[in-house]
Parts: C-alpha cells; structure tokens; sequence
C-alpha cells in the first residue's frame, strides 16, 4: 500500500500543534473524495459487469461502506497496491437473503445502503456506532415502509438499530422530506435504476446541500443511469440498471479546504494538485469564498492554489452548498479583519455532533469571541489562547481547528485519531507545510 494511503502512526492525546516558522510553498495531495467514492461503491455493485475505480479514499467512512456491501455479497477487491477498488456488479440484484450491517459511524453508508435492503429479498439488521444512534435515520426508513418492505425499530424510533424484511420492492412513487439531510434523497436515488418500475420521489420539503445531490445523479449518469428532474421538488428515475465503468475518483475538495486555508491565513502558497475546474464536488467552492476574504486563487488544470496575501476580510456567506467546510471557514474567521457571519447550516446541527454548537463553544474556549445563530455563527478576529480543543467524535472539528495553532502557540487537539473518519493522513500532510 502506498504511503499516502497508510493512516498516521500512534499519535498523542491530545496533539499539540507548533506554529509554523515560514510560510508555506508547497503542491500536495489529498486523498480521493469521500462522497464520490461512496457513490461509485454503490452503483458500481449494482451494475452489469465489473468496474474498476482508482484513487478511492480507504478511510473509516469508505470502509464502513465496503464492508457494508461485502456483508451483502457483493464481490469487491481492494488491489494491495493502491486505492484501486474492482467491483464486481450483481445487475441490480442484493446477493445475501440475511446478514448484519454495521455502518460505523458513516452516515453515507447507512443512508445510502438502506434502501439496497429493500432492494433484497430477506431479513437485514442494520446498526451503527453508539454516536451514530443519535443520528436520525426517518426519512428513509419511512420511504422503505412505502415502498412495501417491513421495517423494525429495535431501539429508538426514527433510528438505527433496525431490521428490515422485504421481499424485493419494485419502485413507484414517495415523499421525502429533504431539510434534514440530502443523503436521504441521495440514497433512494441511487437505488432506483435497480427498481423494477423506477422511482418518482417527491420532496416534501426544500432540500438542504443541493450540491451533493448533483453530484449523486453525475454520479449515476457516469454508470449510464439517468434521474430526470421536472420541477424543483421533483425526481424521476427510470428503471435502466446500471452499466459497468471505469472511473478516477476526484481529490476531496472538503480535504483539500484545510490545506488551502492554511495557505490563506499564514501567507503562505499552497496548490491541492487534481482539484480542477472539473471538480463536481460542491465543497470545491471553497476556494472562491477565501478568494471574497481577500486569498489570490487560481484553479487550472493542475489543481487549486490559493496564495495568502496577508489580509483577509470577514464576510457574510451562506454555506449551505459546501456546508461540510463551515468549520474550516470559522477557523479562517479568526485571523480577518471584522466579524464573519456563516447562514444556511442550520441543519449542520445533526452531524456527527451539533457542528454550530460546538464550534462556538471550542472557539470561546481559545479565547475567541464567536456566537450561534439559528442557521449558523459569527466569529469575531482575535488571537488564539492556549487550550485543549475538544472534538466531539468529529473528524472536522479536529482538522479545522488544527489550523488554528498554525499561528498561535499553545492549541492542543484532544482525540486527533477522529481525522480516520474522512483523511486518515491528515496530520502528516499538515507537517508537510514546514518543507519549504
């Protein structure tokens, strides 16, 4: 296994982070993204034919889900000498009548291979971590029982564990709420090509994180499925099953966010390498948000550079398309001139932690003046005190306000082994700001 791959060793508890010397000037790498590789998982084993996917992200998310679908039956190999991932496709079959699914603590693993169960024919039980309990599952349990197959609640309504029991549902129409989560949406979409009379699913609500969304149904068009979109609220997925490929999974634009804010804040340069024009992961807009606060930027064929230049200025900006990068921007927030006011994440509440909540007050305790808001929070610039961050069970919280000892003594990260989740690497690649 390559080096990038390999997650970092032992690390101490909590982690301190040293102010760097210099500025950066540096190209890296950041791992493939997270949300396209989960997606590609999934339509890839329920395509006709094997596809082979390379630069997949082996972290906890991504192997929760494969350890998912291999709990199902699907036949994937992971290459032990690369993030490369050959699937085996069952043409819109599930192969096990029975099995025990754990989703860990991914929320697109649970999200995404529930509607699979209903797909089946048999009896599934599907549980997560502890923290994970805690997250809601109702919208697509709900959407499950519409279609026909039976679903348990063995603890908490409206949340995992579950069983389900279905005898192989055919598709028709549903109604989902689309404000709390648009994994939801995202997961009943990617099984409808595998329904044998498609799905019509309408939004009962205004759908939250649009982008990921998008990048579900380019997602599915890569593997010859098409979702069809009629008015605003209105999804139509015809029964085509899906068709074998190849596919190169983009850099992690959410990844890549932290290094480019490192770049803004400490004047420094850094260009994440892959992450192009092309990307179609919304957090790749991250970049034009430190661009508004006064970072140079340039995206081209190579990648994305932003180039600090010394100032920043606080903004008012809505995240909801990129919300996945409010914590990174909270941490920018504290090195600009005047406040930065983050609208449209209200639902960032129901995250792996209450993201809003914690971040005002992690911030508070370095010091800093910040407060939330009900769809967001206001960060006030000030200088960083020393303290202990702590994280919540949230890869993001650790990353984000890692950043923040890049230029003030003294921050300490509690339970940095959280980064596995999403970029395993993580504070290796940070120490890699110092070579310059």
């Amino acid at each position: 296994m390559p080096e990038a791959s390999l997650p970092d060793p032992a690390l101490p508890d909590p982690l301190e982070i040293i102010p760097l010397d210099l500025p950066p000037d540096i190209d890296l790498e950041v791992p493939g993204s997270k949300s396209v590789t989960n997606r590609a998982l999934i339509a890839a084993a329920l395509a006709r034919g094997r596809s082979r996917l390379t630069g997949v992200l082996l972290a906890d998310d991504t192997r929760a889900m494969l350890a998912a679908l291999g709990a199902l039956g699907f036949v994937i190999d992971v290459e032990p000498s690369g993030p490369t991932t050959v699937v085996t496709g069952s043409a819109g079959e599930v192969p096990a009548s029975t099995a025990r699914v754990d989703v860990r603590l991914s929320g697109t693993t649970a999200r995404f291979v529930a509607p699979l169960l209903a797909l089946a024919e048999g009896s599934f039980d599907l549980d997560g971590g502890e923290p994970f309990r805690a997250r809601p599952m109702g919208p697509v349990l709900e959407a499950l029982r519409s279609l026909g197959a039976r679903v348990e609640d063995l603890g908490r309504p409206g949340h995992l564990p579950v069983r389900v029991i279905s005898e192989g549902v055919r598709g028709g129409a549903l109604r989902v709420a689309g404000d709390t989560s648009s994994q939801f949406l995202s997961g009943l979409l990617l099984a409808g090509p595998a329904c044998p009379d498609g799905l019509e699913i309408d939004l009962t609500t205004d759908l939250v994180s649009e982008r990921y969304v998008e990048l579900t149904i380019a997602t599915m068009a890569d593997f010859g499925a098409r979702v069809e979109r009629p008015t605003e609220r209105r999804f139509v997925v015809p029964p085509t099953g899906y068709d074998a490929t190849d596919m190169a999974i983009e850099p992690d634009a959410s990844a890549a966010s932290y290094l480019l804010a490192a770049a803004a804040i400490t004047g420094g340069r850094v260009r994440v390498r892959g992450l192009t024009a092309a990307a179609r992961q919304g957090d790749a807009g991250f970049a034009r948000v430190l661009q508004r606060m006064g970072a140079a930027v340039t995206i081209d064929a190579r990648g994305t550079e932003v180039r600090g230049t010394g100032r920043l200025q606080g903004i008012e900006v809505d995240l909801g398309a990129m919300s996945d990068t409010a914590q990174t921007l909270a941490a920018v927030a504290v090195f600009a001139e005047g406040p930065t006011r983050v609208t449209g994440i209200g639902f960032i509440r129901a995250k792996e932690t209450d993201r809003i909540h914690a971040v005002v007050t992690e911030l508070r305790r370095c010091g800093i003046r910040a407060e939330a808001e009900p769809d967001g929070f206001v960060i006030h610039p000030g200088s960083p005190q020393p303290a202990v961050v702590s994280t919540y069970d949230d890869h993001r919280m650790a990353m984000s306000f890692a950043l923040l000892g890049l230029r003030s003594p003294g921050l300490r990260i509690a339970d940095p082994g959280c980064v596995a989740k999403t970029f395993p690497t993580y504070f290796s690649v940070l120490e890699q700001l110092r070579d310059t």
